[in-house]
């Protein structure tokens, strides 16, 4: 098995884990009916400084796999449960090309 075979095996199996991913739906461009996907939901906190001081600010982060959505974009939207969150920013690929990692916020 190839070492990238390898890493894919290794995503495939977090995003199948229920301890670790969730069912969502993905609607690009906030349009149409949605796809099916899984989700990693992380909330880092991120420190942000503003001069001598420094803030807290929580940050949400949604790890999808690239073989589920091929190009997220800011202005997508994904569904989890009944909470509705917004891509913001613009989505990073992992050096492998097997998961992007998309900045979000709750939708207002």
């Amino acid at each position: 098995m190839s070492m990238q075979a390898a890493f894919a095996a290794a995503i495939d199996a977090i995003f199948r884990d229920a301890n670790v991913a969730e069912d969502a739906t993905w609607r690009p461009g906030d349009a149409g009916p949605g796809i099916a996907v899984r989700v990693v939901r992380k909330t880092p906190d991120q420190v942000v400084g503003f001069g001598d001081s420094r803030a807290v600010l929580p940050t949400v982060l949604i790890d999808v796999r690239a073989s589920e959505i091929a190009s997220p974009a800011s202005g997508d939207t994904v569904e989890i449960g009944t909470l509705v969150l917004e891509i913001i920013g613009t989505p990073v690929l992992n050096s492998l090309g097997l998961a992007w990692s998309c900045e979000a916020a709750p939708r207002d």
